[in-house]
């Protein structure tokens, strides 16, 4: 049985001001940019693109600036999702920008939590944490892989986005 979504507790904020979401991964042309696309898709069908910021990073800089893998790119259009972002890696500035860090992997969360120190806003969390279908602890990288890599992760991210939306819009609510 896959255990229920974490309740989502970040720093104090002003409830005015849209909630941050950094999504994290290695290089930024895969998984986080479609972690990106996928809640920026799931927020714009409910009609919140207010509510948040979203954006995405990598911890490595091989290929800052440059699009989403074509092939991720490719995957998620047959779904009607849009991947906007060009690679960047992540900043120490965007721990205390973004109310949450959502990583990938266990490296990705070991190096973000390295890179913040102890005095950085943000919450880091594995995304797959909000999986509620999925029973999986990392987000698969499927650079390397086949077209159906690309396939599976945005599973994986689809059940982990809506799961996340679910939480803060509770968390919004208070309660």
């Amino acid at each position: 049985m896959t255990p229920a979504a974490p309740t989502v507790s970040p720093a104090p904020r002003d409830a005015n001001r849209p909630t941050g979401i950094l999504f994290v991964c290695l290089g930024n042309i895969c998984r986080s940019p479609a972690a990106e696309g996928v809640f920026l898709h799931l927020i714009r069908r409910q009609g919140l693109e207010q509510a948040f910021t979203v954006d995405s990073a990598g911890t490595g800089d091989w290929h800052v600036g440059r699009p989403a893998d074509a092939r991720m790119r490719s995957a998620a259009a047959r779904r009607g999702i849009v991947l906007p972002s060009r690679a960047r890696q992540i900043t120490p500035g965007d721990l205390n920008r973004f109310d949450h860090v959502l990583t990938m992997d266990r490296q990705n969360l070991t190096a973000v939590r390295i890179l913040a120190g102890p005095g950085a806003a943000a919450q880091i969390t594995p995304i797959t944490r909000y999986c509620s279908r999925h029973s999986i602890e990392e987000v698969p990288d499927p650079y390397y892989g086949g077209e159906e890599g690309f396939d599976r992760v945005l599973d994986l991210l689809e059940d982990a986005c809506g799961g996340l939306l679910e939480a803060l819009m509770a968390e919004r609510a208070g309660g």
